[in-house]
């Protein structure tokens, strides 16, 4: 598969991450990918629904199961703006999804490389391919925006 297709779906995911920007959160952006039609999509609500877990990845995850009607998730791909933490990379893996395609890095907080790398785990029972840098200036850029604008208001 060429570049364009996965460029395609991280765009469907930055279209996500800018939802969670217009109401004031992390704008972080998944969407779940299966036979190249995409099956659901999530983005941050941590803050607006007051629950830790509603990262953009956990969001698609369960919409994704609901929809197939299982909780695992063999043959789906997950486009996902920012590099997963620790929570949603576990999750990625309990899903046993099969792919992940990462926007840009998390140097705080990442788990696919940047302070953990748990997809390179050995003894863990489900392997998940990690394709870094897909759309990774567009990423990086929303989130920059977001938290240079976030500063201007808390002065």
């Amino acid at each position: 598969m060429n570049s364009l297709y996965h460029e395609n779906f991280m765009a469907e995911a930055l279209k996500e991450a800018k939802k969670a920007y217009k109401i004031g959160e992390t704008p972080i952006g998944a969407v779940i990918v299966k036979d190249g039609v995409i099956i659901s999509r999530g983005y941050n609500q941590k803050e607006t629904r007051v629950d830790p877990t509603l990262h953009a990845e956990i969001s698609a995850i369960k919409k994704a199961c609901r929809k197939l009607e299982t909780w695992r998730l063999n043959g789906c791909d997950m486009y996902v703006t920012l590099e997963p933490c620790v929570m949603c990379a576990g999750a990625i893996i309990h899903a046993r999804l099969n792919r992940l395609f990462i926007g840009t890095m998390d140097p705080k907080a990442g788990a696919a490389g940047s302070v953990f790398d748990i997809f390179r785990e050995n003894r863990l029972n489900h392997r998940v391919e990690v394709t870094y840098g897909i759309l990774a200036d567009e990423c990086s850029e929303l989130l920059k925006n977001f938290f240079r604008e976030l500063r201007q208001k808390n002065r």
